[in-house]
């Protein structure tokens, strides 16, 4: 392992600084709310799919896999599967979502749940949506910290400092341009991501090896051995149930310019994920031979992929690699975050105030950017571990909205009685199997999204001729 260079460091921080200046070069693009939070309905299927592919490759998929790859082996594939599913899922509904947003000037899932059934639908979705965001940015801060924290150890940079670097990043540019600077910069971030990343690294760790061969003869086969318990259950029923109200994506399908763009940007996306999925075990598995010791030296398996490219990389290329790993961080914390600040300012926020101007409701999401990513740097403070934070964040929200989602958009039979009870209800359970210590050592996801479900079905049905709701 060699140290850092000046060459490498200087590439990081042009980078960086690169970024900002992308993210606030968009903000001549924003005029009004709908250039904000949807990109003006404008994203073609080259765009979606680099956005998609760089927002769902996070650092809590990249980096937080990795390091399970590297401590318990298939656990990282058999957790990957799921989300691959959902996704593809959600590629043949993404069409069904431009069409609603478009034809009915709507652009998040709760303003889909107001149109379709109350107020108070949108409003229970929304406080569940801005916490899971505000969640999933914890996720990328614990991952980037984490990163900068090995890059300045000579200095003296602590986690909790490089935590507040990272937040103060992934605030300027998604406060200054919304989804435009969001969606632009993760189409550069795609770019280093798979060059300098999932091509580079995989390779360099084999040739560091000597050959493939050496890397197999050296690897714990029980490592590749497919197993599940509870937990791992309600790992997978989380992902699985998360993409189908996944707001992050929705807010993407509402952001395309037409159907086909939806519908191929998010399929191609999901495609390139599926590559990504396997690289990643890899990374995590050739890091117990080069990497013993990451654990004991880092504090944290999150740091596999940073050491290895470290270990493994020669100046200049491991500065590269390190900002492509950085973009993966960056790309998912500024997705998720302009997310939660649409929900609070344009779900809750004009829900109550419906007198407030585009101008205004631009302002008050630029504040709430920095507020909403301050509450996230907290909760990362707080947890620090970045798969930890997001399967905390994901389990209630999958369990409490997959479901009711889906119904909103294809079931003409929900009524509001029935998504409230089925959200409360999924989210009660939840928690309340959560609290007590996950019985059977089932993860909690599993029982919530099941009361879920029945309560959808069983309270719809029972009100659906009394209390019809239009559909969209």
């Amino acid at each position: 392992m060699h140290e850092l260079t000046v060459l490498d460091l200087t590439i990081i921080v042009l980078y960086m600084i690169g970024m900002l200046l992308v993210g606030v070069w968009f903000v001549k693009r924003i005029k009004n709310t709908g250039d904000f939070y949807v990109a003006g309905r404008t994203l073609g299927p080259f765009v979606l799919t680099a956005t998609v592919c760089a927002s769902i490759i996070g650092g809590s998929a990249m980096m937080g896999r990795a390091g399970i790859a590297y401590t318990t082996g298939f656990k990282a594939i058999m957790t990957a599967i799921p989300y691959l599913i959902g996704m593809f899922i959600f590629s043949a509904i993404a069409g069904r979502i431009q069409e609603v947003g478009a034809a009915r000037n709507i652009n998040s899932i709760p303003e889909l749940f107001h149109y379709r059934f109350s107020r108070n639908a949108r409003c229970v979705l929304a406080l569940m949506i801005v916490f899971t965001m505000m969640g999933t940015v914890a996720a990328q801060v614990t991952a980037t910290a984490t990163i900068i924290k090995m890059l300045g150890s000579e200095f003296g940079i602590s986690y909790e400092a490089g935590a507040l670097v990272a937040t103060i990043i992934f605030i300027i540019y998604t406060a200054a341009s919304g989804l435009f600077g969001v969606v632009y910069t993760d189409v550069l971030q795609f770019f280093m991501l798979i060059i300098f990343v999932y091509i580079l690294i995989p390779i360099s760790s084999v040739r560091y090896l000597g050959n493939f061969s050496v890397f197999w003869q050296n690897l714990d086969k029980s490592y590749l051995v497919p197993h599940i318990n509870g937990s791992i259950l309600g790992d997978i029923v989380t992902y699985l149930v998360f993409t189908l109200a996944g707001a992050e994506m929705w807010q993407r399908a509402f952001a395309a310019k037409n159907k086909k763009s939806a519908t191929r940007g998010m399929f191609w996306g999901t495609s390139i994920y599926m590559v990504t999925i396997a690289l990643v075990f890899f990374m995590g598995l050739v890091a117990q031979q080069i990497l013993p010791n990451v654990v004991a030296q880092y504090g944290s398996s999150d740091a596999v992929v940073p050491a290895l490219a470290i270990s493994i990389l020669p100046p200049g290329l491991t500065g590269l690699a390190l900002a492509g790993i950085l973009s993966v961080m960056m790309s998912t914390a500024d997705s998720y975050l302009l997310v939660s600040v649409q929900t609070f300012v344009h779900d809750l926020g004009k829900n109550f105030m419906p007198e407030m101007t585009e101008k205004h409701e631009i302002l008050m999401s630029r504040i709430m950017s920095v507020v909403l990513a301050m509450g996230a740097l907290i909760i990362a403070l707080y947890i620090k571990n970045a798969y930890n934070v997001l399967m905390f964040a994901w389990s209630f929200y999958a369990a409490a909205a997959g479901l009711p989602a889906l119904a909103a958009l294809y079931w003409k039979k929900a009524t509001n009685q029935g998504i409230l009870s089925a959200m409360i209800g999924g989210f009660a359970v939840c928690v309340g199997w959560k609290l007590a210590g996950n019985p059977f050592g089932l993860g909690e996801t599993v029982p919530g999204a099941v009361v879920c479900g029945l309560l959808l079905v069983t309270v719809s049905l029972a009100t659906y001729k009394k209390s019809p709701c239009r559909m969209a």
